[in-house]
Order: C-alpha cells, then structure tokens, then sequence
C-alpha cells in the first residue's frame, strides 16, 4: 500500500492512499478464519465451524472490520514516514474522502498534533492589582447581616398592622376565575413581606393587615411562570392574616452567637469572627476582580498576541458543539428551516468559527502555562469538589460522582480547576512582585538623598541584593 503523507504545519497532517481490494480481501481471509474456531453456531461442532458459514452469518461485519485494520495501518505508515511521536497526536482522525471502487478504496485523512507554543512574554500580559480593602464599617454590615438571617422569630407585642419587613404567619387559598387551583393554598404559612418570594403584587398587597383581618389580594401571574396553565392569568388569593413575627435580633455579638459561627474553635473570640468574616469579604471581592476584570483581560490578551497553528479537527468538533448548542432554545418553526436548508445549516455553524477557535486556542494556552508553572490538580482535589457541590444540592456524594462520570464531566472539572489555579496563582505572583518593587524604591532613594560620599557603596549594594 502506497500511503502519501503531507505535514500541513505544526498542528496538522494528511495521509491517503489507495487501498488496494486485495489487501482487503486478505484481512478478511484472517478474520474469517479465526472467527470459524471461536465462533458457536447451532449445529456444528466448536472449532469446527465452515469458513463459508462463518461468511454468511457475519460477512458485512467481517467486512468493516478488515477496512478499519486497512485504515490503521494506513494511519501507522503514515504517522512513521511523517516521523511523528503518537504522543503528539490528539483526537481522532477525520475522513475528507472514503470512496470505495472496483478496486477497493481510496481514502485521505486528516488528524491533528499537538500545537508547539512559544510563551515567550506571556508575563507582560499578566494584571497586577492593589491589596483588596476591608474597612471596619464592611465587617459590621456582614455581622449584621449574618446576625438577622440566624435570629430567631418573636411574636410581636404591639398592637400594630403588618409592614414591610415583617414576617406574617398566614392561611391563604388562590381562585382563577373563581375556582381554586392547585398547589394555590397553604396554612400556617410564614412570609417575609417584602422577600419578593410571592407573586408579585402579593406581599405589597398584605401592608396594613391587622392581626386577625382577611383581605382578598389580586395579582396577575407573570406571563413566564412555570405552570403554563396560570401563566398571564388574573388570580384572588384569600389570606388570613394569623400572627406578625419579626426578627429577634442580638444587640450584640456574645459568647453562643461565636460558638455557633465558629464551632472549629475551643476558645472563640470575637477578633477570630471578624477576622473570619474580613477574610471572606476579601475572597467575595477577589472573586469579583479576578472573574470580572483580571481574568477576562488576560484571557483576550494571550488570544489576541500568541500566535500558534491549531489543530483544525479540534476546531471543527467545537464548532459543532457550539452549533449544537443552538437547538435548545431554537423555535420549532426554525428547526424546520435547518432542515430542509442544508445551506442555511452550514452557514450558520460558520458562524461559530471564530468562537470555536478562541476556545481551542485558549485550552493549549492553559494546557501549556500549567505545564512550564508546575500547575497540577490531583482526580482527589476534584473529587472534592464533586462532593462539595453533591452537598450543596443535598445530593449522596458517591451517586453524584458517578454520575458525572458517566457523563463524561470530570475531565472539563479537572481543567476548570486547573484553569482557576493557574490564574490566581499567575495573578497573585505578579501583583506581590510588582508590590515589592513599589516598596524597594522610597528606600533607594531615600539613601541616596544622604551625603553621596558616605552612602554611594552602601546604596548600591543594598540596591542590588533588593532587585535580586
């Protein structure tokens, strides 16, 4: 078999050949005859099996099976003669012609490499920012805060009608058209007026009730709300205003409110809770800066200025992943253009080619700057991660896990992870740098400010071992 080979560039290569029927033919010839001592067919013997039955009950089968060996090898020359590490390849090789004739097939492939990624000054790209702040005032609104969600409720002692803010403990019954609705009553209720938890125009419409009153409340269901038989329509919802409760709310942090927001603790103290609460504050503001400004910048920058070949096979399964994504929110009335529109299909899956190449082209990017910064995230650390998010949807860790393996999942958590690790840590090293380097200058000048005779020598050695 003849196989002529191209290298495209660094990230992309060719192979095609005529395979001749022969060497076909031969292929399935083997098959065939391993097959005849293995297979069991009623009414012959194991291993006794004619070559010529064996034929007639898995011939098509037998068939594919000898081209795709014909294909492998064809793949095999190809990948030797282009003197290629099998390491270097990535994905699986696409057809760009597969036409079988009298004389057996004629086949050309194409299937990516590993880009090569010169980093050269990728440091210039990477933000620096300013130390993240937390003033006292911050940390007294988040205590304040975190105080009023665990308080405990308290009927209220005064006499008075129902405000925003307070908490109403109620029986309700919803009516459309003056029949009652499903899942539209409760009893013993408690809502927090001005939540926005109800349907609009519900909690507004309960401001003033007394203790003991009932009020008829009209709204309208949202257009968009989840029960399609409600949505748009008027409602009356009857409501039986039982008690009003508010907020029993500590005055003052003491030693029960530190064990409970502190339980790690043997001694808690109240300097250990706001130390706590200002570091979250930070991470809360760190998240902030690094997805909405650092991040970004960053990420358009290394697209915009690392040049590299990328791997076109790679490319064009993103593109139809990206295209694929379109049918979930398409109009049926669209999906029937799709279809009877090949034209209109291919043009508009181009027009994710550029989105498609930025995402490649920003995974071997992060690929590689993990690589050379020693940036690693072990299948426990994701695990992790997997059970943390299984506990926040109150979800059996282990069902969970499986399930994202099943799904195919864990690989994008790992990356992600690895993603997130790397930025920060990029981030993090280049603004402490660029700190230090704020903090080496007022003491260079400040010595050499002094008598020049005395201080030269002592500058420029101080100088020196700061830089380092």
């Amino acid at each position: 078999m003849e196989v002529k080979v191209a290298k495209l560039n660094s990230a992309n290569a060719t192979a095609s050949a005529n395979i001749d029927k022969s060497i076909i033919e031969k292929k399935q010839d083997k098959i065939l005859g391993s097959l005849a001592k293995t297979a069991k067919i009623h009414g012959f013997r194991p291993g006794k099996v004619p070559v010529d039955v064996v034929k007639a009950r898995f011939g098509d089968k037998v068939k594919q099976d000898a081209e795709q060996e014909a294909i492998k090898e064809l793949f095999d020359v190809a990948v030797k003669e282009l003197k290629i590490e099998e390491s270097k390849i990535i994905g699986e090789p696409i057809f760009t012609k597969f036409a079988r004739n009298d004389n057996g097939i004629d086949v050309e492939l194409k299937f990516s490499l590993r880009p090569e990624i010169k980093l050269g000054g990728y440091e210039k790209f990477i933000p620096t920012y300013e130390e993240i702040q937390v003033d006292k005032k911050e940390i007294d609104e988040r205590i304040t805060f975190f105080l009023k969600q665990t308080a405990p409720l308290k009927k209220i002692k005064d006499i008075r009608a129902l405000k925003n803010g307070d908490f109403a403990l109620i029986d309700f019954e919803g009516f459309v058209d003056d029949k009652a609705f499903e899942g539209g009553k409760a009893e013993a209720y408690t809502l927090e007026i001005g939540s926005g938890s109800f349907i609009p125009g519900f909690e507004d419409g309960m401001i003033g009730m007394e203790i003991g009153s009932q009020r008829d409340i009209k709204v309208v269901f949202p257009v968009e709300y989840g029960n399609k038989e409600l949505a748009g329509k008027d409602a009356v919802f009857k409501v039986n205003l039982i008690e009003i409760q508010e907020k029993d709310v500590p005055k003052k942090v003491d030693e029960e409110i530190l064990k409970r927001f502190l339980p790690q603790e043997s001694k808690p103290t109240e300097e250990l809770f706001r130390e706590q609460i200002k570091n979250q504050i930070q991470g809360e503001k760190q998240n902030k800066l690094y997805n909405e400004e650092l991040k970004p910048k960053f990420i358009e920058d290394l697209v915009k200025n690392i040049d590299f070949d990328l791997p076109e096979t790679i490319v064009e399964q993103e593109m139809d992943a990206q295209f694929r994504g379109i049918f979930r929110s398409i109009s049926e009335a669209e999906m029937e253009e799709f279809k009877n529109n090949p034209d209109k299909v291919k043009e508009k899956r181009e027009t994710f080619r550029n989105d498609a190449e930025n995402s490649v082209k920003l995974t071997f990017l992060v690929d590689e700057l993990a690589r050379v910064n020693n940036i690693n995230v072990s299948d426990q650390e994701v695990m992790q991660m997997v059970y943390f998010e299984a506990a926040q949807y109150g979800q059996d860790p282990k069902q969970f896990a499986e399930n994202y393996k099943k799904q195919g999942i864990l690989p994008a958590i790992k990356m992600t992870m690895i993603e997130e690790k790397l930025f920060r840590t990029l981030f993090k090293n280049a603004s402490q740098k660029d700190e230090n380097s704020k903090e080496e200058l007022p003491k260079a000048k400040k010595v050499a400010s002094k008598d020049k005779s005395e201080t030269k020598p002592k500058t420029n050695k101080k100088t020196k071992t700061e830089a380092e």
